[in-house]
């Protein structure tokens, strides 16, 4: 799935409001089942403002902190929590050029700790700035050619820069490598991403191909039919999209069945249950492709 973090639609493309709707929607769908988080940072969140003096002295608070962590830093004591507090008062504060400088001096300290170059890559594109973005990816996939969010993130800006080819032409590859000659457990992360792609540049049928491959390829995974269920869903087709939805509930827990279910109402897709509660039965692999 393309990331994403403030993510736009693809440039030399003019999407309607419908198709960023099921753009958002593919995003909550996958994402529910990913099993996996952005690396564990966050791109500082401001709480609700206080108001009159309780608001100014709390800006005095952290403008001072602010100053005694630059200063610690600038004498080389500044200790590894010092510069992670101080990298989420500076996103806090929208001090964004403070923060990517501080940020490339701690990805040049930790190269292997990918979360750092994946955030400062997200900083780069905030700020408009793709071709460094994009520089800051490489050096991840130079060292890790499959590093998932990595890929996620270039292919987005390829995207965004008309290069869908490209992004495209680059998945196709690793896809490749990791289905040959053995099935290795990363072509499940890396299709999903192709066949969103090939979705998001309106090559549906190629999306639903993909999908479905990755169903046969990974048959006790939900992700696969959950990726199907939206292209059939956008190709217009409810039933088929219906059919891969209670495939994917199918291979889910409990709980996670019942947060399905929560979404595909809002979805606006039925009920996968029946009137009595219980789970609608499965019509196979064939049905849902159909």
């Amino acid at each position: 799935m393309l990331e994403r973090s403030g993510s736009g639609e693809p440039s030399g493309a003019s999407p309607s409001r419908g198709s960023g709707r099921s753009a958002r929607k593919r995003l909550a769908l996958i994402t529910l089942l990913a099993g996996c988080a952005w690396a564990g940072w966050a791109l500082g969140q401001r709480s609700a403002p206080a108001s009159g003096s309780a608001q100014r002295q709390l800006q005095v608070k952290v403008q001072s902190e602010v100053s005694q962590l630059q200063g610690r830093l600038g004498r080389g004591a500044a200790t590894a929590l010092d510069r992670q507090r101080l990298l989420s008062l500076l996103l806090g504060l929208g001090r964004q050029a403070e923060a990517i400088v501080l940020l490339e001096q701690m990805a040049d300290q930790e190269p292997g700790r990918w979360s750092l170059r994946l955030l400062l890559a997200d900083l780069r594109r905030n700020a408009h700035d793709r071709s460094g973005a994009e520089r800051e990816l490489r050096q991840i996939l130079n060292q890790e050619p499959g590093q998932i969010e990595a890929l996620q993130r270039m292919a987005l800006l390829q995207l965004e820069q008309g290069r869908g080819s490209d992004a495209r032409s680059q998945l196709q590859g690793l896809l490749a490598k990791a289905q040959t000659p053995t099935l290795q457990p990363q072509a499940l992360a890396i299709g999903l991403l192709l066949a969103d792609l090939m979705q998001r540049q309106g090559d549906l049928p190629a999306a639903a191909q993909l999908n479905q491959q990755l169903s046969d390829q990974f048959p006790r995974d939900a992700r696969p039919w959950l990726a199907l269920a939206l292209v059939r869903q956008r190709q217009g087709d409810g039933q088929a999209s219906q059919r891969a939805l209670v495939e994917a509930r199918s291979r889910l827990g409990g709980q996670g069945a019942q947060r399905l279910d929560a979404v595909t109402v809002g979805w606006g897709l039925a009920d996968l249950r029946g009137p009595s509660g219980v789970p609608a039965r499965s019509s196979g692999a064939g049905a849902a492709a159909n």
